[in-house]
């Protein structure tokens, strides 16, 4: 797997997020960091809108939040078809994951992208091929 990196939603929400300020700064300065060879997915994409318009304290403006998206979208982006699909539910039956982790591993995999930031798995593991970095957690990413 190549340099690139797959992010998943959670750090592109506490990117935003002002309700820990930490965790706000971490995700910034590691976007910043990977700047060059960001990866999402039309996944991530999606789930980041209805987080960061919905479930926050202080939710975005809905029109931000959109030019966010488009922002984020100028980086390399996976799109969801069947046979992304079918990879995230054999990695998730492989792996004893849920089935959006399983596809969140897959876009990583097909983003040609050698390891994931992410809270929601766990740090320092491989799974199919794809190393697991939490940025939280005081691991290098």
């Amino acid at each position: 797997m190549s340099g690139k990196t797959f992010v998943d939603t959670n750090v592109l929400v506490y990117a935003q997020d002002a309700a820990d300020p930490n965790k706000q700064q971490i995700a910034r300065d590691v976007l910043r960091t990977h700047a060059d060879d960001l990866v999402f997915s039309a996944q991530v994409l999606s789930e980041f809108y209805v987080v960061v318009t919905r479930r926050l304290a202080k939710p975005m403006d809905p029109q931000a939040a959109a030019t966010a998206v488009d922002h984020l979208s100028e980086h390399a982006i996976v799109a969801t078809d069947e046979h992304l699909v079918r990879e995230g539910i054999a990695l998730s039956q492989a792996a004893q994951l849920s089935f959006w982790d399983g596809l969140i591993i897959a876009a990583a995999r097909s983003g040609g992208c050698g390891s994931i930031l992410t809270e929601d798995l766990a740090t320092g593991s491989t799974i199919g091929g794809v190393r697991i970095v939490n940025p939280f957690s005081g691991e290098s990413a």
